[in-house]
């Protein structure tokens, strides 16, 4: 009766499940889950009475200030404990409204569980080296997780400031700043976009940046960052393999500078990333490291590979420090 009052009603039971990663709810009524103990794939586990989805999400959304309703059809925010929540309204989810819950790790997943040894030892060694390491993969691949476990070997003694859409990244160091971007909001308040982050970011004295995924013309911003001296930063991108990592982030420069040359626009983006880590999951849900792979300065190669998850290939010929 408590959690049907003052909690998120009947969800609570498998948010309070450490061995279920995320909760999705379909059509305003179905529920499927994720385990952890399942290795991929999702379960079919209930139906929610009508109107339920409706109390639920308004507890989510009304401590921090956001809204769904036919005017603002989808909506991302995160709970309390970091949870990343996703909702989409009728007339957008057509067969009723859509709840996706993404449950906060409390515990980060070590480097070890991505990779092999000698993956681990190479990621480590490119970490303090300071090389700017962009990490690729499609969703749900863990990429926001490979971010956390990467800059967890960051020196303690270094500033870290996290930029990100939605605050996922849980930083076991003493020196972090958290940032989130912020929509605009129906009573006219101005958001806070990435590219706005990243410019306020540089004026707080970071030693590194931390980004949690570059998906727009934030990109430019970021870019002549780290090619101004901010040397050991960590970001994200979706994408297929490390060579279209670095095409994306070329085209999301050209949106963003539509007047700048694709030639300088290469060369600006491969000066600014050291390495490419592209990470996959597998089809039994587990998440690894795919391949390793060092940028190219010149040539039409874009990523000479380092290592991948057969072994090491070769060593890196360039680093930061």
């Amino acid at each position: 009766m408590t959690r049907a009052v003052f909690g998120l009603g009947p969800l609570e039971r498998w948010l309070a499940d450490d061995d279920v990663t995320e909760v999705l709810v379909n059509g305003g009524r179905h529920v499927w889950v994720e385990r952890r103990s399942a290795r991929g794939g999702t379960e079919y586990v209930g139906v929610l009475d009508d109107g339920v989805i409706d109390t639920v999400i308004e507890r989510i959304l009304t401590p921090v200030g956001r809204r769904l309703d036919r005017t603002h059809p989808v909506v991302d925010a995160r709970l309390t404990d970091g949870s990343r929540i996703c909702a989409v309204q009728s007339p957008v989810a057509v067969d009723g409204t859509c709840l996706s819950i993404r449950k906060f790790a409390r515990l980060g997943v070590p480097l070890d569980r991505f990779g092999a040894p000698h993956l681990v030892d190479l990621l480590i060694r490119l970490v303090d080296a300071r090389c700017n390491v962009l990490v690729s993969g499609a969703t749900s691949s863990g990429k926001t997780t490979l971010l956390n476990a990467l800059a967890s070997h960051i020196p303690s003694d270094e500033r870290i400031v996290t930029l990100e859409d939605t605050a996922e990244l849980a930083l076991d160091t003493p020196h972090v700043l958290r940032l989130e971007t912020r929509p605009a909001s129906a009573e006219g308040v101005p958001g806070v976009p990435m590219s706005d982050l990243l410019r306020t970011a540089l004026r707080l004295r970071p030693d590194r940046l931390v980004v949690g995924e570059v998906r727009g013309v934030e990109a430019v911003e970021l870019v002549q960052a780290l090619n101004t001296g901010h040397d050991g930063s960590l970001c994200t991108i979706h994408a297929n393999s490390g060579a279209e990592a670095l095409s994306r982030l070329e085209s999301l420069v050209v949106q963003g500078t539509p007047s700048w040359p694709l030639a300088a626009v290469r060369d600006q983006v491969r000066a600014s990333i050291d390495v490419v880590v592209h990470v996959e999951r597998a089809t039994d849900g587990t998440r690894r490291i795919e391949s390793v792979g060092e940028v190219e300065r010149h040539g039409d190669n874009a990523i000479r590979t380092l290592a991948d998850r057969t072994g090491l290939h070769t060593e890196p010929t360039r680093v930061r420090r």
